[in-house]
């Protein structure tokens, strides 16, 4: 499908109310499996691959990478499929898209689920997630997509899943190997170095009447302290915290994961997710 000339490759499975999955910084479409094999008993899902990850366009230039561009990339898939309303699960950087399509499009979100967000926000650590960020796509330029892959799928919020579920793990970092360097490298520089913290929309937030379902693990520390600000600041937004949980829940604890998000749209769904 077309998304302001570029061109976004989108998967479809089941039928139902929709669901459309957001992928993180490290993982594209695949990472969604075992949600779209659970929730395409009873819905409609549809998982995308952001712009810079084939087979999605790689635009050469930066500036088209950054927010709010990849929120419009949601509104654009909603639409093109005809859908008036949708629930959104993003992971990571698609939790932050996924919080502001709830802010820019709260008519076309039905309920939002937000995992693993919040790498970069507070105000401690901005100087030296922009640094990281930087670095990153810098190493991706030089050394390639297979190279740099080995060390961002081993770092202390991703091990986790790899004690878990080694075989998982191997699919994951397998899929990351495929990256496009480039893609990566403008994602990095464009989008992630560039995108302000969520603590600088609090009026925001706290006028944000859409559902929300927060997760994150609790030993994703990067994510931690602003998905507690969330909570605190969305007036309509339940906290499930995965125990032992690293950054990639939906990987490493799929069931679990699978069973919170299902219970949430099935409250959402019947009236009974209050304030």
């Amino acid at each position: 499908m077309n998304a302001n000339g570029v061109r976004l490759y989108v998967e479809e499975t089941g039928t139902g109310d929709p669901i459309i999955f957001v992928h993180e910084l490290n993982a594209d479409y695949r990472e969604w499996e075992a949600q779209v094999r659970c929730f395409s008993r009873f819905y409609r899902c549809i998982a995308f691959n952001a712009r810079g990850y084939p087979p999605s366009d790689v635009p050469t230039d930066p500036s088209l990478y950054g927010y709010p561009i990849v929120v419009h990339d949601i509104a654009a898939v909603v639409r093109a499929l005809g859908l008036s309303k949708a629930h959104v699960v993003g992971s990571s950087m698609g939790a932050y898209a996924a919080l502001h399509f709830g802010l820019m499009y709260p008519e076309l979100a039905r309920s939002l689920v937000i995992a693993g967000v919040g790498s970069g926000s507070p105000a401690s650590n901005r100087a030296a997630w922009v640094a990281e960020c930087e670095a990153n796509a810098r190493a991706y330029l030089e050394q390639g997509s297979p190279a740099v892959a080995e060390v961002a799928a081993r770092t202390p919020t991703r091990t986790q899943l790899l004690r878990k579920n080694p075989r998982a793990f191997e699919e994951f970092l397998f899929h990351l190997r495929e990256h496009s360097a480039e893609g990566m490298a403008r994602t990095l520089m464009g989008y992630q170095a560039r995108r302000p913290s969520l603590q600088d929309f609090r009026t925001e937030f706290a006028g944000l009447a859409i559902p929300v379902l927060l997760i994150a693990g609790d030993e994703d520390e990067p994510c931690l302290e602003t998905t507690q600000w969330l909570k605190r600041t969305l007036p309509n937004a339940g906290l499930w915290i995965s125990p032992n949980g690293g950054h990639a829940v939906n990987l490493e604890e799929p069931a679990a994961f699978n069973r919170m998000v299902e219970d949430f749209l099935s409250a959402v769904e019947h009236g009974r997710w209050g304030r």
